[in-house]
């Protein structure tokens, strides 16, 4: 795969969730090898496109075509339905389906223009459809990470790159989402959930984290220190206008803006080219400079749920997070199939927040039965504690209504799901999903714990340029 479309590779990695933002190629000795006609991450990708994830892909997801003109330019779309439904729990019993249609443009401006180590990037999207947690369910993390950011048609990635030093150093700046370049890995793209897809959903509940397919002005750099440890840093404009419904992206302006998110990562990164069993390790955390909504005083410093007033306006808050993903099992040491364990912890350090802690841990098997070996079974259970601020909001309203009852400190989320590559363009993911305590914070006069939600769900992704036989995906010949 040519240079100028390891963005495209990186869209394709996690399509459902923000299907790509930088490319960042790991230094020379750190890129994995290709497998010739299998459709994996490859030379240019496997270290480069789960690199500008934030860390190397272990292992690989199966990667999608991308359209390369030969010149320098090359071109991805796809489009990805997510469907759910709870027969069981929930407020209510109901079923919804969310989409995304995706368009990228990579430009190698070595090639283009003779910018050595220059890159540009372009994405729109199109996002649609109904939230089941919104409409069914009550709490409020997503069962189909697919929605959100307004349902509409917007530009979502207008960036520039600039490589240096042997690929050593790399930055981006532009129109940027940072979920995509921290605390993202192409593991987490093989589910449903939002707790776990495409990223671990605590660093939204608790911080101004900006996100896909919301950009805004941002910039961040990645110097790898040796082959395998990289420093990563990044700063991103907070802008609540760009969040509204309708928003179409093409407001460059500032105005709105309210301040700025920073996060950081020290990592330990190794790929199928360096390391038998490739591993990805990481400690970091985040500064939010900039307002926020207080989780339970109003303007005057009483309680909000009360006096129907609107919340006060809070500066600054941080957190902290470790991660890992390490394959533990690798059956054929020339293929990249085998089993990968991951994990998070993540904690709050400062500010009104609500919730303080997160903690996931999951499985991820690539290859499955014989003559499978584009299929996926994966596992992820984590759990977000409620804050203290969090519970007196639901204590004071269920009070109010003459109410005293126990109320969960914990909502677990868990997921199980079998990744079928149907052809080298299709790929569906049935899953099912199961919701232990869904959060009550958006109801707080709801008059009774929110019953334990089944879920049943399916993910369908289509490589568009693959399915026209423009590119090859998985298994093409």
């Amino acid at each position: 795969m040519k240079a100028g479309s390891t963005i495209l590779a990186a869209l394709a990695l996690c399509a459902a969730t923000a299907s790509g933002a930088l490319a960042q190629t790991a230094p020379r000795g750190a890129r994995a090898g290709q497998q010739d006609g299998q459709g994996f991450a490859g030379a240019d990708t496997a270290a480069g496109a789960a690199d500008s994830l934030g860390q190397t892909a272990t292992p690989p997801t199966v990667s999608a075509g991308t359209f390369d003109l030969g010149n320098g330019l090359s071109f991805l779309m796809n489009y990805t339905g997510q469907a759910a439904a709870n027969p069981i729990g929930g407020i209510r019993q109901g079923s919804a389906y969310a989409g995304q249609l995706f368009f990228g443009i990579d430009g190698d401006l070595e090639r283009l223009a003779g910018i050595e180590g220059g890159s540009f990037h372009i994405a729109v999207t199109n996002r649609h459809g109904r939230n089941l947690a919104d409409d069914a369910i009550g709490n409020n993390t997503s069962v189909q990470e697919i929605f959100g950011g307004g349902q509409t048609t917007r530009l979502t990635l207008l960036s520039y790159q600039q490589k240096l030093f042997d690929n050593r150093v790399d930055m981006e700046f532009g129109r940027l989402v940072a979920n995509i370049a921290f605390l993202n890995s192409p593991i987490y793209c093989n589910f449903q959930t939002n707790s776990a897809c495409g990223n671990p959903t605590f660093v939204f509940k608790t911080s101004n984290f900006t996100f896909w397919p919301v950009a805004s002005w941002g910039a961040h750099a990645k110097a790898w220190l040796t082959d395998k440890v990289f420093l990563h840093g990044g700063v991103y404009e907070v802008n609540p206008l760009h969040q509204q419904p309708g928003d179409n992206g093409l407001d460059f302006s500032t105005k709105g803006a309210t301040g700025a998110i920073m996060p950081f990562e020290l990592g330990y990164s190794t790929t199928f080219a360096n390391d038998l069993l490739p591993r990805n390790y990481g400690i970091g955390g985040w500064y939010d400079a900039s307002d926020y909504a207080d989780p339970t005083r109003d303007v005057t410093g009483r309680p909000a749920v009360l006096t129907g007033l609107p919340l006060g306006t809070r500066f600054g808050r941080s957190g902290v997070y470790a991660r890992f993903d390490q394959m533990i099992w690798r059956p054929d040491p020339t293929a990249p199939q085998g089993l990968t364990l991951f994990g998070v912890a993540m904690a709050g350090t400062s500010g009104r927040l609500n919730e303080d802690y997160f903690l996931e841990i999951g499985a991820l098997q690539t290859g499955t039965f014989a003559g499978r070996p584009f299929d996926t079974v994966g596992f992820v259970v984590n759990t977000q504690k409620f804050s203290d601020l969090a519970l007196q909001n639901i204590q004071l309203a269920q009070a109010s209504l003459g109410i005293d009852r126990k109320l969960p400190t914990q909502q677990v989320m868990m997921e199980l799901n079998y990744g079928i590559q149907v052809t080298p363009a299709i790929r569906l993911t049935p899953n099912l999903q199961y919701i232990v305590n869904p959060d009550q914070t958006r109801f707080p006069y709801y008059r009774k714990n929110i019953p334990d939600a089944f879920v049943v769900g399916a993910k369908l992704s289509v490589d568009l340029f693959t399915l026209a036989g423009l590119a090859k995906g998985p298994g093409s010949n």
